[in-house]
């Protein structure tokens, strides 16, 4: 239950008349809190209470590329829907919300229900003529009675909006919170899967960078042999054979695109230690990561770069199927 024995901050709205209850920063627990990703998946409950009202709030969070916050409140609390979307948007920046409000008032004095003496007399007059007129046996009972509209007052007591206020945000900052924490252990442990899976894609990127040179010596020598075997002897020219491979060489050279997959690795781990809502930034990361490597698949003939590219971009995929659902 929620405890309601800390001191809130308050504010004081002048066009209003009436207090507030200020926005706290909402962080992870931990000593890094400030410094954590965030998963977009999260479920959090809070509830306040005093001796006359409950109010209950469940919170649950998933991914989507914008922040868009879905409310489901009782009439009785509907005129605080507009604080509670900025105090949403307020601790959370990405993801689909939803958010749903239980309200549950245990005041003695509570609605009262009336009455409606002229409707009634008006509705069982028009009942009577209508009896009359076609014929009809019977006269309206109560289920028909009570059945109509209007016939009914029912007038509920006035609320405290300045109580309301209180109770609701104080349950509101205990679901985030929950929730809030939630997405902070999820995102850790993405964080961790894609520093893993950064320091495979930099292993075999190494590969990658010392085979390069390789592959034109044994395209040099395997393009001599063969000229050898087809001139049967007869002297080969140099000249030719030297402009071959020096276009062999400038058109398969990855140079450039390793030292670019290089500064994007690197960029995407930085950006991991950096923390806070990242996700955005990471998934154009990876796009340039990808365009890097299939440039590198697509200038290589070796077959061990190749496998290397092709293990590459699975990790690839897999590191943006992970940020789909990072803040």
């Amino acid at each position: 239950m929620k405890s309601l024995q800390r001191m809130p901050k308050l504010g004081y709205n002048t066009r209003k008349n009436i207090l507030y209850l200020q926005p706290e920063a909402t962080v992870c627990k931990g000593e890094r809190a400030g410094l954590m990703i965030r998963s977009m998946t999260g479920f959090g409950r809070g509830r306040a209470e005093n001796d006359n009202r409950e109010i209950t709030i469940e919170l649950k969070t998933v991914n989507h590329r914008y922040l868009d916050i879905s409310l489901r409140m009782p009439r009785a609390l509907s005129i605080l829907e507009d604080d509670a979307r900025r105090h949403i948007q307020h601790r959370l920046s990405r993801g689909r919300v939803e958010v749903h409000v239980s309200y549950k008032s245990k005041a003695k004095n509570g609605i009262e229900v009336t009455l409606n003496e002229p409707a009634a007399d008006a509705y069982y007059s028009a009942f009577l003529n209508l009896t009359e007129r076609f014929g009809l046996e019977g006269k309206p009972d109560l289920a028909v009675m009570s059945g109509m509209d209007d016939i009914f007052i029912i007038t509920e007591p006035e609320e405290d909006e300045n109580e309301l206020r209180r109770l609701f945000f104080s349950a509101l900052d205990d679901a985030l919170q929950v929730a809030l924490d939630m997405r902070c252990k999820e995102g850790n442990f993405l964080a961790e899967d894609i520093g893993a899976r950064c320091r495979v894609i930099g292993d075999m990127l190494s590969n990658v960078e010392q085979r390069s040179p390789l592959v034109v010596d044994e395209y040099r020598y395997k393009l001599e042999q063969r000229l050898k075997e087809l001139l049967n002897n007869t002297e080969l020219d140099e000249v030719r054979f030297q402009t071959e491979v020096a276009y062999f060489a400038e058109r398969s050279n990855i140079t450039e695109e390793i030292i670019r997959l290089k500064s994007h690795l690197a960029q995407l781990q930085k950006t991991l230690s950096t923390g806070g809502s990242v996700g955005r930034k990471l998934d154009f990361i990876v796009q340039e990561m990808n365009r890097e490597v299939n440039t590198i698949g697509s200038k290589s003939s070796d077959i061990e770069i190749t496998n290397h590219v092709v293990n590459i971009k699975s990790e690839i995929e897999k590191i943006r199927e992970q940020i789909q659902n990072i803040e």
